[in-house]
């Protein structure tokens, strides 16, 4: 017998204002894998991102999470925003974001700083507790919020553009930071970037959407080994055969 699929994409189509912005989306997500979304500017890969997150209904057709359609935003769904600045509380400081997440989720207040800590510790930010956002790094406050969305306990992350507004060393850390998460984890994880590279460096598979209105366009598998390494895995033949497949079907969408 066939496994479900964790998050299913059906005929997926928004209308928003009178103007279609996703049309017949259709794919399948496996539990555990590692799927990340690219696309020209304004082909609706954000927009896709909130219907997994049930913050948007589709006008017509379904997305299903354990095949059960996504109504409205579940506890069991994180979102790390790529606007960590406005994500956070300034007025909390770091355990106090984290502990916004279990106060949501009702767990008492004698349990969390166990798990406060702990989670600390997993994204590097150990010993920086009573710290405020605005004290913080921006790769440490995006740190911050991913600590906060894992104390949900997500079966599902799901992530928009997080690391673009990140220095590249940064950026990099915390790709190879999220992937060791997610393979301790088993978490599913659906991710929005514009960098070809970001993609196919994290993703098991690479979904590319066609524009106006957003469509799929491509669907590759990533054959790339795990673990990854930033200079490895950027100079495997299959990594640039991918990145000129995926750079030539975006010069293609937006032509």
């Amino acid at each position: 017998m066939t496994e479900a699929p964790k998050f299913a994409f059906a005929s997926a189509t928004l209308a928003l204002g009178g103007k279609t912005i996703l049309q017949n989306i259709t794919f399948d997500i496996a539990a555990g894998d590692f799927v990340c979304i690219i696309g020209a500017s304004g082909c609706g890969k954000t927009t896709a991102l909130r219907l997994a997150a049930g913050l948007y209904q589709p006008t017509t057709g379904e997305v299903r999470l354990d095949s059960h359609p996504m109504t409205a935003p579940r506890p069991d769904v994180a979102i790390v925003f790529q606007d960590y600045g406005k994500a956070l509380l300034p007025w909390r400081t770091a355990t106090g974001n984290i502990s916004l997440a279990m106060e949501a989720g009702g767990v008492p207040k004698a349990e969390r700083g166990d798990r406060i800590a702990e989670l600390l510790t997993l994204v590097g930010l150990s010993g920086q507790g009573e710290k405020y956002p605005g004290e913080m790094s921006g790769g440490m406050q995006q740190r911050l919020q991913i600590a906060r969305c894992l104390a949900q306990n997500p079966s599902v992350l799901l992530m928009d553009e997080p690391f673009g507004a990140l220095d590249a060393m940064t950026r990099q850390g915390l790709q190879d930071e999220v992937l060791e998460l997610v393979a301790r984890s088993g978490t599913t994880v659906i991710f929005v970037t514009h960098d070809l590279e970001e993609a196919i460096y994290l993703g098991d598979r690479v979904i590319g959407l066609l524009p106006h209105p957003g469509r799929v366009g491509i669907d590759v598998p990533v054959r790339l080994s795990r673990p990854r390494d930033q200079l490895t895995t950027r100079e495997d033949p299959e990594f640039l055969r991918l990145r000129r497949e995926l750079f030539d079907f975006i010069k293609g969408s937006e032509a």
